[in-house]
C-alpha cells in the first residue's frame, strides 16, 4: 500500500518503555543480538592459549573479549575473517601497550585519570548487569506489561477509504456523483491518484489517531460509519474525498510483541531505584554553587 500521506506509526500504545541513553545504552547493547549472529559455536577452553606476545599469554577468553569490544570495526568483514582480525588487533594492542609502559606513559597523570574513569564505568556496567538485569523475573515483566495496558486510555481506530485528486473541482464532482448514488469503490478505482487505491477501491485499512496528516486525520475521525466527506479535504498531497467504513477500539499490542520493551522498562526502574538509594547514602560535596544548582535541577527532572 503506497500511503505517502500516512505518518509513521509506533505500535506500542505510546508505552513508557524508554531507557536513559546516557546510563543504560551500553547495557541495552548487551540485550540486543545482531541480526546476523552466527549459530552458537562449540564450547572452548577460555584458558587455552591462542598466542604468546613477548612471553605474555593471550588466551581464548582474551580473544573473545577483543572480538566483542571490536565487533563494530569488523562488522564488514566476512564472519570467517573476524576471529583472525580480532587476534591481529589484540596483538597490535599488546605490543603498543608494552611500548607505552616502556616509555612510562602509564605513569602519566591524565592517563591514570582516564584509566580510573574507565574502571569505574566498567564496574558500573558489572553492577547493572549482575544486580539489575540478571535479577529481572518473567513475572515482573508481565506485571509491567499489564500495568501499562491498564494505564493506557482506550483509543479508537478507523477503517477508511479515500479518493485523491489534484483539484478541488475534481473532488467536488466526485462528491456530486456519490450524492447521486455512485459506488465509492468504483469511483476510487477510476479516479484516485493514490497508486494503491486504483485496485483496492481507495482502501486505507485500519489506522489510529495521528497516523495520517492532521487535516486527513481530523476529517476521517469526524465521520460517522458509512458516511463520506461532503466537502473536499485538502492536504499537502492534494484533495481527498474520504469514506468511513468502520470504527473499533484499538487492540493493545500482544505481550510477546512488546515484552522486550516491558523488560527494558523494568530494568530502567530498578536501575534508577538503585541509583537513588546509593546516592542517598553517599556523601557528595560540590563546592561550585552554580554547578550544584544545575545538577539539582537536572536530577530533579528525572
Amino acid at each position: 500500500m503506497s500511503l505517502s500521506f500516512r505518518r509513521a506509526s509506533l505500535a506500542s500504545l505510546g508505552l513508557a518503555f524508554g531507557l536513559s541513553a546516557l546510563c543504560l545504552s551500553p547495557l541495552m547493547a548487551q540485550e540486543t543480538k545482531p541480526a546476523d549472529a552466527a549459530a552458537p559455536a562449540a564450547p572452548v577452553d577460555p584458558n587455552a592459549v591462542v598466542a604468546t606476545i613477548n612471553g605474555e599469554k593471550l588466551t581464548e577468553a582474551d580473544l573473545q573479549l577483543a572480538e566483542g569490544e571490536l565487533s563494530q570495526q569488523f562488522a564488514q568483514l566476512p564472519p570467517e575473517q573476524r576471529r583472525a582480525a580480532a587476534l591481529s588487533a589484540a596483538i597490535e594492542i599488546r605490543v603498543m601497550a608494552k611500548k607505552a609502559v616502556d616509555s612510562g606513559l602509564d605513569k602519566d597523570a591524565d592517563f591514570q585519570r582516564r584509566m580510573a574513569f574507565l574502571q569505574a564505568r566498567a564496574l558500573h556496567g558489572e553492577v547493572v548487569e549482575k544486580e539489575v538485569v540478571d535479577k529481572v523475573t518473567d513475572a515482573e515483566v508481565r506485571a509491567r506489561y499489564d500495568q501499562e495496558i491498564a494505564n493506557t486510555p482506550p483509543v479508537n481506530e478507523v477503517h477508511a477509504r479515500h479518493i485523491l485528486v489534484k483539484t478541488k473541482e475534481e473532488a467536488e464532482a466526485i462528491i456530486k456523483q456519490l450524492d447521486g448514488g455512485a459506488d465509492f469503490q468504483k469511483l476510487a478505482n477510476e479516479h484516485t491518484n493514490d497508486p494503491s487505491g486504483k485496485t483496492s477501491g481507495g482502501d486505507l485499512g485500519w489506522f489510529g489517531p495521528g497516523q495520517m496528516v492532521p487535516e486527513f486525520d481530523k476529517a476521517a475521525f469526524a465521520l460517522d460509519v458509512g458516511k463520506y466527506t461532503k466537502e473536499p479535504v485538502q492536504t499537502q498531497f492534494g484533495w481527498h474525498v474520504i469514506k468511513l467504513e468502520d470504527k473499533r477500539a484499538k487492540q493493545p499490542p500482544a505481550f510477546d510483541d512488546v515484552k522486550d520493551q516491558a523488560k527494558q522498562a523494568v530494568i530502567r526502574d530498578k536501575y534508577f531505584a538503585m541509583v537513588k538509594e546509593l546516592r542517598a547514602s553517599a556523601k557528595v560535596e560540590i563546592p561550585d554553587e552554580k554547578l550544584k544548582k544545575d545538577i539539582d535541577a537536572l536530577e530533579g527532572g528525572k
